[in-house]
Order: C-alpha cells, then structure tokens, then sequence
C-alpha cells in the first residue's frame, strides 16, 4: 500500500494521507473523462462570469430575483473550484495523495457551499412567493437590505452549520486503510476507512442534512404551494402563463438539485462498499447544476438574453 504513516503513542499507525483512488472499477480508463470533466469546469466559470457581468452592467437587471442569480453563480463557482482542480490533477498528473487537512478541509467547502446553494433556492422561492403573492408589499419586503442580511444568514448558518462534520472526521482514527475510492474526500468515503465507529458522523451527516436542507426544501414546497393557490385565483390566462413562466427556470433547477441530493443519499445508506454509481452521481452533482444554472437561466428568461446581447454588443463596440 502506498500510504504514508506516523507512530503515535500506542502500538498502532495513523495514516498522514489519504490516496484518492478515482472513479471505482474504471481506473485504467478513467483519464479519459478528464477531457469532458475540464470543458465543463470551463464552461461552469465562463457562463456565470457571463451572468455576473451581466447583472453587473445591465441597470434593469438590479432587481432582486437577478442579484440572487448572481449570488448563485459565485456559489457554484465556489462549489465546483472547490472539487475540480484536485479530480483534474489526478487524472492528469497522477496526483492522488491528498494530505488529511486538505482532505477535511475539503469536505467542510463541499457541505459549506452545497448547503449556501439550498439556501440560495430557498431565498429565491421567497422572493417568487411575494412578487406574485403580494405584489404591492414586494418593494416594501424584499429590498437590498434584505437581500444583504439573507446572503449573510446563509454564509454564517452554513459556514457554522456544517463544522461538526470535517471535525468529527478528524476525530476518527485512520490506522490502516488509506485508499478511497472516490475523485474527492466525501465525508462517507473517508470515515469507511476509520478503524473505529464512525456511526456519529452519519447520523450527524443525516440529522445536519434534514435540519439543512429538508427545512429549506420544506420552505420551498411551502412557497410554491402558495403560488399555485395564488395563481389559481387569477381570471387572466395571461397573468397566469407570466407567473408561472418566471417561476419554471426556478423550479427545474430545484427539481434537479433536490433529486440528485436525494438519490445519492439513498444509494450511499443502501451500498456497502464504493461502486461507480454513486460516486459518479456524486461527483455529477457537484459539476452539473453550477453549468447547468446560467444556461437554464439563460433559455429561460428574456430580460437576461437582452442583457447579454447589450454585454456582447458593448464588447465590439468597444473593438
């Protein structure tokens, strides 16, 4: 085994490194997928750069539901440099070895900014419940003070929230095993290899996961209930198609995020061992929805392909 170790003061090892082994049962192969991978993190990077210099320079794009937008982009942002980098070096430069702080430093960025992206989602079914709700109080509600004091809730609830799990997998004792089989340190991979229980951090995982994300997404379900009601009373085919239209790009991206987050939870409590499967999920939902965001967004919503039409303009007028 390639591992590093260090004496302690008992007759046992503990390992100094974790060896980041890929996408389980395809390693011979597996560099092939570094191609797709990279032109995904570029894509993930260009397009919400794209919208924040959108939201940026466009005035009629400095209304909450667009500065939400761009709050998720550097969210997604975040989430994907948080992980991609490391999966790019492994399969480029065979640099799997990832020392144990990194590796839990890692694990607390991923739940940080996986948990600020269901926190933005939540902001955002907020902000679409008192637009269409209650138009007449919505400047009154959602004001940039608001938007100022949500964004930080969401930095410090999730930035605090998630310190038990990188800190009681620290806690465990790694004193034999140190390949995972994974292209990044999840917080169920690491702790398999502990050589005592690591019974806490799962439950502390599922309890923080229902208390995190199953509020937000109860809250969400809340508010998309109230908006069905709502637009339901409405006598205008019209008023009915506008204010379900400014909440589908929303929703699709909701459905897709939630899913995954569910599916990989399932098959990570039902398998005993690492299969590609849910690592390869894993590691998709952690790619695909900070692409996936902008261009949905982009498809969905005219006001913000005006403002990038107005962006690209302004970059040849400026040629």
């Amino acid at each position: 085994m390639s591992a590093s170790f260090k004496g302690s003061n008992s007759s046992e090892f503990q390992v100094s490194e974790f060896i980041l082994m890929g996408f389980p049962g395809i390693h011979s192969w597996q560099h092939w997928l570094s191609l797709p991978l990279a032109l995904l993190y570029l894509s993930t990077i260009g397009a919400n750069i794209l919208i924040l210099t959108t939201i940026y320079q466009d005035p009629s794009l400095k209304q909450p539901m667009y500065l939400f937008l761009g709050i998720l982009s550097v969210v997604d942002m975040g989430l994907s440099t948080t992980i991609m980098p490391k999966i790019l070096a492994i399969f480029w430069f065979d640099a799997k070895a990832i020392s144990l702080p990194e590796c839990f430093a890692q694990i607390y960025a991923i739940h940080c900014f996986v948990g600020m992206e269901s926190g933005v989602f939540l902001c955002m079914a907020f902000d679409r419940y008192v637009a269409i709700c209650h138009p007449l109080r919505y400047p009154l509600i959602v004001t940039n003070s608001f938007i100022i004091k949500a964004t930080l809730f969401m930095v410090l609830r999730n930035g605090l929230f998630v310190i038990p799990v990188p800190v009681l997998a620290a806690q465990r004792h790694y004193c034999s095993r140190n390949e995972i089989e994974h292209c990044l340190c999840s917080n169920l991979g690491v702790t398999s290899l502990a050589c005592d229980d690591r019974r806490p951090n799962s439950i502390c995982q599922l309890v923080l996961a229902w208390l995190g994300m199953g509020s937000d997404l109860s809250l969400i379900v809340l508010s998309y209930a109230l908006i069905l009601r709502s637009v339901h009373r409405l006598n205008s085919a019209e008023a009915v198609s506008k204010a379900l239209s400014t909440c589908s790009s929303h929703l699709i991206l909701i459905l897709f995020f939630y899913t995954v987050v569910v599916v990989i939870s399932v098959t990570h409590l039902t398998e005993t061992k690492a299969t590609l499967i849910p690592v390869l999920l894993n590691v998709l939902h952690n790619t695909i929805p900070p692409s996936l965001n902008p261009i949905v967004y982009a498809l969905r919503t005219k006001e913000l392909r005006e403002g990038f039409q107005k962006v690209f303009c302004l970059g040849l007028q400026k040629k």
